[in-house]
């Protein structure tokens, strides 16, 4: 069954999937082929996939010391599997493909719920450096994922024009956002102040204290410190500011096509899930 995995991995990279989901995606299917010891990819059917599923809510973490997986852990095994089953039909070597049609309960979509702006500004009230700030308007300002802020190189950042190009968003994607003055101002004295003083990594954007390119793992705790030291909800993540945003966006009365466009979205459902949420789902903290 290995041999499974490594074909999906090569089609994901092919397919132009961001690196952290050429990483997890496979690592899932994985998970789930070994489980099930199977002899061949036609012994799957959606009841044996359904108890997959419910024994993901009772396995045990294996990076939180034994505890439960989280529910969006247990998403990202959900979307991994729906995307390996669907190539193998589409590839022809499955002729019927068991997610097909296969509803695994609520938790399978993503709860989406916004900061209210007060909370927003509080952590930009409690960044300590421009660093920080920046930190927050590449999330907040700019919506971006993680894996795009990662990613994101000098290039990218054009302060004189007001634009910032996402050149590698999800599934490859690329997109233009544009920046208020206030932002590109802050970005710009990022640049030319902090940046230039540490930079040995020259093409990334953020970097970290010896002057790398900024990880994914650095994005969230450096969030987690302002975070605290605002003394706010601990669950605050870079999606979580992404959410907000977009949810504001679209409160303030832009359009959904606009919001789809700004946060990179294939299709405008994904995005429509933010219109639902009101002003009495917003979590003040």
């Amino acid at each position: 069954m290995e041999r499974y995995v490594m074909q999906f991995r090569d089609y994901l990279q092919q397919s132009g999937y961001s690196i952290g989901t050429q990483r997890m995606l496979p690592a899932c299917v994985r998970d789930f082929l070994e489980h099930g010891s199977f002899k061949s990819l036609q012994e799957i059917t959606p009841l044996i996939i359904g108890i997959f599923y419910e024994w993901l809510h009772i396995r045990p973490s294996k990076r939180k010391g034994g505890g439960a997986l989280s529910g969006m852990m247990i998403r990202h095994y959900v979307y991994a599997l729906r995307v390996f089953f669907r190539w193998q039909e589409h590839s022809g070597r499955l002729s019927y493909n068991p997610m097909s049609g296969l509803r695994l309960g609520k938790s399978e979509r993503i709860s989406r719920e916004a900061l209210n702006e007060g909370v927003v500004q509080e952590l930009f009230s409690a960044a300590g450096s421009y660093r920080e700030r920046v930190m927050l308007h590449l999330f907040y300002s700019c919506g971006l994922r993680r894996s795009e802020a990662e990613q994101l190189n000098v290039r990218d950042v054009q302060v004189r024009h007001r634009l910032l190009y996402v050149r590698s968003g999800k599934g490859a994607s690329r997109r233009v956002i544009p920046l208020t003055g206030r932002v590109a101002v802050e970005l710009s004295v990022y640049l030319d102040e902090y940046r230039k003083a540490k930079g040995e990594d020259k093409s990334a954007f953020m970097l970290n204290r010896v002057g790398g390119r900024m990880s994914g793992e650095s994005y969230s705790r450096l969030l987690k410190k302002v975070v605290s030291r605002a003394c706010l909800w601990e669950g605050i993540t870079p999606h979580y500011l992404r959410h907000s945003i977009a949810t504001h966006l679209l409160q303030s009365g832009m359009s959904l096509e606009y919001v789809r466009d700004f946060l990179g979205h294939r299709h405008l459902e994904a995005t429509q899930v933010y219109a639902k949420v009101g002003a009495h789902q917003l979590v003040g903290l």
